[in-house]
């Protein structure tokens, strides 16, 4: 099975592009190549340019105390298992605090360090980043491995907080709803959403049903159009019937 999300609101967007960064920086921070590494700076530097959002901090704030004023109206709940409440309540307070604790802007750290600014400037250039163009970058990617992690995960330990608080807002979303298997008749589906409000859908289907799905929504309908993955350098919508799980995810 494979899982698509569809963003519906730009804050979720942010959310989901953090969520795919980060992934792909603890991928390469248990490597050890230099080109490994590049690639880890690299993504350090798409993260602090998605980051640049000014009101992404106090966003994330903001939606950590909406989330726990709902947890702890929930425990007179006789059907909430308080145990578990209580560990979200915790882990919800525990992110909250790292969030708050970071001081200043988000990355701030990483944009009064004029060598790797120089390195983030170079890179924007197609094969800007060869030896000649920048050879103190070109000796640290030949230093030993271990220095060269401990300088990346020095770079990257003040971004943690907001990994932590995009991942716990990501998966309180991705809890919130409730799978519909449902039948996209000839690769199209529509469905009203009457006045129904959601900040992601997600669709899961069998990885071999060969094809994709092309999602587009707005206040009123969602619209699924299921294309095929041969290769064909036009999407075409297959013309067999499409089993699928939808999920309309809320905060």
């Amino acid at each position: 099975m494979i899982t698509y999300e569809y963003p519906l609101v730009e804050r979720i967007r942010t959310l989901l592009r953090l969520e795919d960064l980060f992934e792909r920086a603890r991928f390469f921070l248990d490597r050890t190549e230099p080109p490994e590494h590049h690639a880890a700076l690299l993504t350090l530097f798409e993260i602090l340019d998605v980051t640049s959002r000014a009101d992404l901090k106090s966003d994330l704030l903001q939606e950590l105390d909406r989330q726990k004023q709902v947890m702890v109206s929930f425990r007179t709940n006789p059907e909430i298992r308080q145990e578990v409440l209580a560990e979200v309540l915790r882990e919800i307070e525990q992110t909250h605090a790292g969030l708050y604790a970071t001081a200043g802007k988000i990355g701030q750290h990483l944009r009064e360090n004029e060598w790797l600014m120089g390195i983030k400037q170079r890179t924007g250039i197609p094969g800007g980043a060869c030896e000649f163009d920048l050879p103190s970058y070109h000796y640290w990617l030949h230093r030993e491995a271990g220095r060269r992690l401990e300088d990346l995960r020095g770079w990257f330990a003040p971004l943690l907080p907001i990994r932590d608080c995009t991942a716990l807002v990501l998966r309180l979303l991705r809890e919130s709803g409730k799978p519909a298997r449902l039948t996209a008749p000839h690769g199209t589906f529509q469905q009203m959403l009457g006045g129904r409000t959601a900040q992601m859908v997600r669709i899961r289907l069998a990885l071999a049903v060969d094809c994709v799905p092309e999602i587009s929504a707005n206040r009123y309908a969602l619209n699924v159009r299921f294309v095929s993955v041969s290769g064909e350098p036009r999407a075409r919508t297959v013309e067999h019937d499409v089993d699928f799980e939808l999920t309309f995810c809320n905060l």
